[in-house]
């Protein structure tokens, strides 16, 4: 688990930034720098100055330099956290929308480009989240039921265009095409263990065999057949 701890630390001059793998629970703390934090993977549950929040690949958050804040994530959750001096844009506790460029952890821009990106993102209000690997979960227990994007968007209590455009701005994909992404998935781990076709085409929700296999090629140019000889 990476702790945020508060051990003293020599004053920042400039920007850095780390990919942190987080887990569990920590305590409320601050630090006598800013810090930008928003996830790479999964979504990071925050009380900040006494109040809820949380961050995501959509949305990030500016803390200010003293702010006290605690986290609780889920394992494997990574988050990119931006360690700044105080100046005008972070001084304040702010939410952002987190700017494409940053979205991809093997980004080459420095901290300081990242940090001016931050500081130039738009400012957003406090919404409702949406967990993607709770809602990923709740699918896969259910893969043979059907999936409209109105039951996904029920789960998580949104209205269908709500749901759709918060999950294409977590994700960029539609509802739909994740959708079909898991049953491909699926499908392909379940015939490379040697199960049958029509068998993995209902327990991954496909009409027929011959609907998976349609999938298969288009999505993954495989056949059933080749993914059996990979055993």
């Amino acid at each position: 688990m990476s702790r945020d701890t508060a051990s003293p630390r020599p004053v920042l001059d400039q920007a850095q930034t780390s990919v942190r793998s987080y887990s569990g629970e920590h305590q409320a703390h601050a630090h006598d720098h800013a810090q930008i934090l928003f996830a790479l993977q999964g979504r990071m549950e925050l009380e900040v100055g006494g109040r809820p929040s949380f961050v995501d690949s959509a949305c990030g958050m500016v803390i200010p330099a003293g702010t006290g804040h605690g986290y609780l994530a889920a394992p494997q959750t990574q988050v990119l956290v931006i360690d700044a001096p105080m100046i005008q844009g972070l001084d304040k506790l702010r939410r952002f929308a987190v700017p494409p460029a940053l979205r991809f952890p093997q980004s080459s821009l420095s901290a300081a480009a990242q940090m001016a990106l931050v500081l130039q993102a738009p400012t957003l209000l406090q919404r409702r989240g949406m967990d993607l690997l709770w809602l990923q979960r709740q699918v896969q227990a259910a893969l043979h039921e059907s999936w409209p994007t109105a039951r996904l968007a029920d789960l998580v209590h949104l209205s269908v265009a709500q749901f759709h455009a918060r999950f294409v701005e977590l994700t960029d994909r539609t509802p739909q095409d994740w959708l079909r992404g898991l049953r491909l998935d699926a499908a392909v781990l379940q015939l490379k263990q040697g199960a049958a076709l029509e068998a993995t085409a209902l327990r991954c929700g496909y009409a027929s065999a011959s609907a998976l296999a349609y999938a298969l090629r288009r999505e993954r140019g495989l056949t059933s057949r080749q993914l059996r000889e990979r055993r």
